[in-house]
């Protein structure tokens, strides 16, 4: 198994008890996003920016997103050159939902709770979706007793990370130039503020189903959380609702392990790879290396 980006550590630490506090600066981001998504998106609706918003949105959280900041650099399943590896994260940033630093945050503070005897609601999505929702989007959680976060080096003492993380939400500018020289204000309006809002939202609607009692094979033992495969949205999340497997399986490129379940982020990490840009892949590990899951029963 490939070594993390980013560990969590902390013996003493607690991800049961503190607070959803209101984060100001994701509040503006995500509502500014919303509000511009509401009131403009019908005025400027054309054909030709819709179909441009379907096309950017998938093809940013498919490569960006899926590909390159969540299997490659949160979870290590594959490797390759430097300047695929940055030009996925800058993908990745594009999305609109942090820089790569603070997507790792997220995710691995995240992860960590949820492998712990017992997490806050804010972590194991047990609250109303709405509810969830807004947490995620304008509040953040402060621990009375925060877990120690590091980033590895590789990581971090890159300067142009450590640059997309000063100045990720400036990106947005040069992207609404050129959708702008194309197709004037609709694709600006489709192409930033619609995309950057539904990809938020959807991926954080996606998150909280997939961390809801569901389908699937595996249960990670002293979990408070366990995941949950949702059935028939292979092609629409790229083949990340196939959560159960991925808990159970952090380690593997492929999160689609079995007949029907559709990966699309897995067909192009194997086609990189038949190509040569991509290698050592990271598959399931073997049974004698599967002492801390638990085979359900249904």
């Amino acid at each position: 198994m490939m070594k993390p980006v980013a560990r969590v550590e902390g013996s003493s630490a607690s991800a049961e008890f503190g607070r959803v506090s209101f984060d100001m600066k994701r509040a503006i981001w995500n509502g500014s996003m919303l509000v511009c998504a509401i009131s403009l998106a019908a005025p400027f609706f054309t054909l030709g920016a819709f179909f441009m918003f379907l096309i950017l949105t998938y093809f940013s959280l498919l490569l960006g997103h899926s590909v390159g900041m969540h299997r490659m650099m949160i979870h290590r399943t594959f490797v390759c050159s430097k300047l695929l590896e940055r030009s996925l994260i800058y993908l990745g940033t594009l999305v609109g939902v942090a820089g790569p630093h603070g997507i790792l945050y997220v995710h691995d503070i995240r992860d960590w709770a949820q492998r712990q005897p017992a997490c806050h609601d804010f972590f194991a999505h047990r609250k109303s979706l709405i509810r969830d929702l807004t947490w995620q989007l304008f509040y953040r959680f402060e621990f009375d007793r925060p877990p120690k976060f590091t980033i590895e080096e590789n990581i971090a003492d890159d300067k142009f990370y450590h640059f997309l993380e000063k100045s990720w939400r400036w990106h947005q500018l040069p992207l609404a130039v050129i959708l702008f020289v194309i197709g004037g204000m609709p694709w600006v309006v489709w192409g930033i503020f619609v995309r950057i809002i539904i990809s938020v939202a959807g991926h954080w609607t996606i998150t909280y189903f997939c961390h809801r009692p569901g389908k699937g094979r595996w249960d990670v033992a002293t979990a408070c959380v366990q995941a949950s495969n949702l059935n028939g949205l292979g092609l629409l999340t790229y083949g990340e609702c196939w959560h159960n497997n991925h808990h159970a399986f952090p380690e593997s490129a492929r999160i689609g392990l079995e007949p029907g379940q559709s990966d699309p982020a897995w067909w192009v990490i194997a086609g990189l790879g038949k190509a040569g840009f991509v290698w050592d892949i990271g598959l399931p590990r073997a049974p004698s290396q599967q002492e801390d899951l638990r085979r359900r029963l249904t």
